[in-house]
């Protein structure tokens, strides 16, 4: 009898698949969460592949901080166009005019820490149970601890010692009113896998992935995007550089990198000789040891 056996890739694109049709069939209403960043729009096609020929049937979530990439909202508002799907979202700078959070001052302020009330607030107002997101264990310390179905209690909050075990593959989505999971189907993604299966799959992705040139500020040991929302601090200058972006996160904290990738096949070759993560050069998450998981534990994505 002969034996059918998947490559890595085909065998990552299956769980992940499962994963999302475990949520639709245990969840009465889930989320996409969904940035415009790579990760972000790998969920979505392995969404629209998991559920075709019919739609995707999850909204698209966007918490929204005022300080995108202008390149990353257009590609979202392109996407979700073309798929048909329902964009929520969920603005940052209306919880700041409400009242609900307040702007950090300083050099290195950044809306990433206001982002949490603000997506607890449209997780309850839409009464989301369960929130897809594109984190995968690989990228930093935290999200290595988290499951493919995290549980979040009925403040939003995640107890990285109170996850449910996930023993062959079997998920348990059972949760009380108010509670609400998020689930990542791509948990056992590297960037290496997200890259290929791009290459492979030839999906759009934004042009801040590539190499192109731009004006940047050095800050943070990192390239810092000029944009309406940096103020210069003495003795920086704006230089002109041919740089990529690894991760997208807000404008004024996601750093770039000079590079000459300016395909997929580049980026692939690139990354393979990478030394450092991916969210290196992100500065939210070098204010401390436990950046990434005080936000998590608190609510963030």
């Amino acid at each position: 009898m002969s034996k059918y056996y998947l490559n890595y890739l085909d065998e990552l694109e299956s769980e992940a698949i499962y994963i999302l049709r475990e949520v639709w069939a245990q969840f009465d209403n889930p989320v996409i969460l969904f940035s415009g960043g790579k990760d972000s729009i790998l969920v979505a096609h392995l969404a629209k592949k998991a559920f075709y020929p019919s739609k995707i049937p999850f909204p698209f979530m966007h918490v929204d901080t005022g300080h995108n990439f202008p390149e990353t909202i257009k590609f979202r508002d392109d996407l979700v166009k073309e798929l048909g799907v329902e964009l929520i979202v969920g603005s940052v700078q209306e919880a700041i005019n409400d009242g609900r959070v307040a702007e950090e001052k300083g050099k290195n302020a950044t809306r990433n820490v206001l982002q949490i009330t603000t997506l607890l607030d449209a997780i309850e107002s839409n009464k989301v149970d369960c929130a897809i997101g594109g984190g995968r264990r690989d990228e930093e310390k935290a999200r290595a601890k988290e499951r493919f179905f995290s549980h979040r209690d009925d403040f939003g909050q995640w107890d990285p010692k109170n996850q449910r075990p996930e023993l062959w593959n079997i998920l348990n989505g059972k949760h009380f009113e108010g509670e609400h999971f998020r689930a990542f189907p791509i948990s056992n993604w590297t960037e290496m896998d997200v890259w290929n299966y791009i290459l492979r799959e030839n999906i759009e992705i934004p042009s801040l992935y590539l190499a192109h040139q731009r004006d940047v500020v050095w800050r943070s040991n990192s390239w810092i995007p000029v944009s309406e929302h940096l103020k210069l601090e003495e003795g920086e200058k704006i230089e002109s550089k041919k740089i990529r972006f690894r991760t997208l996160g807000d404008i004024t904290i996601t750093g770039g990198m000079e590079s000459e990738a300016d395909t997929l096949e580049k980026i692939v070759d690139e990354v393979s000789s990478m030394k450092q993560t991916e969210r290196g050069n992100r500065t939210d998450d070098k204010r401390s040891e436990s950046a990434m998981e005080d936000r998590k534990r608190q609510g963030y994505f």
